[in-house]
């Protein structure tokens, strides 16, 4: 009897800390008695390579992963595409999960170029919208709604300073994790946190 009660309270456990899993909301949250409001990456209006426009609603009641990189970029770009794929790959027939990279050069990644490099890369297009758009409004949202760096710097490998955080955005548009772009391990983990979300 001794061993059944340990073995029950044992799966109980089990029970309650996976149904506990959970993951965080990033920001600073406003509490306003018992409600908790976090903060949501804000209204948007951009177009991708398809010159489709893109905006909030676009990604209505789905999960999805955002970057900010540049065609031209000699440093990180590169490598944050390829992991940034890997996960592409994982969820690609996955109806509930889209991709978002903005450009943060959109003067000279023109809707064209992001359309051969979109091509390059044997994506649909529909599910990874590579976006340009008004600059200011690029580097504003990047850094306002998804906590991350953009801005031009001549004295910069490339001309800009931005983050190579691949940013994981829930259905309500809360910023839910942010994983280095150059890591493998990272792109493990992105993987594994859809996951999790999918079922919260």
């Amino acid at each position: 009897m001794k061993k059944i009660i340990v073995i029950l309270l044992g799966l109980l456990v089990m029970s309650c800390s996976s149904k506990q899993e959970k993951l965080p909301f990033l920001g600073n949250p406003i509490v306003n008695g018992d409600e908790t409001k976090y903060p949501k990456v804000s209204a948007f209006s951009f177009i991708d390579q398809n010159n489709t426009v893109v905006t909030n609603k676009t990604f209505d009641n789905k999960i999805y992963i955002a970057d900010f990189i540049f065609l031209s970029c000699p440093t990180i770009c590169p490598k944050m595409n390829v992991e940034m794929k890997k996960v592409y790959d994982a969820y690609k027939d996955n109806p509930k999960i889209s991709f978002l990279s903005h450009t943060i050069d959109p003067k000279n990644d023109t809707t064209e170029k992001l359309k051969e490099y979109a091509k390059a890369l044997k994506i649909d297009d529909s599910k990874w919208r590579f976006v340009n758009g008004n600059r200011d409004s690029i580097y504003s949202i990047a850094t306002k709604s998804y906590f991350t760096t953009a801005y031009p710097d001549s004295k910069e490998p490339g001309g800009f300073v931005h983050g190579g955080g691949l940013l994981l955005v829930d259905k309500n548009r809360h910023i839910r994790g942010v994983y280095d772009g150059t890591d493998s391990k990272e792109t493990e983990r992105l993987i594994t946190d859809i996951k999790i979300l999918l079922e919260e």
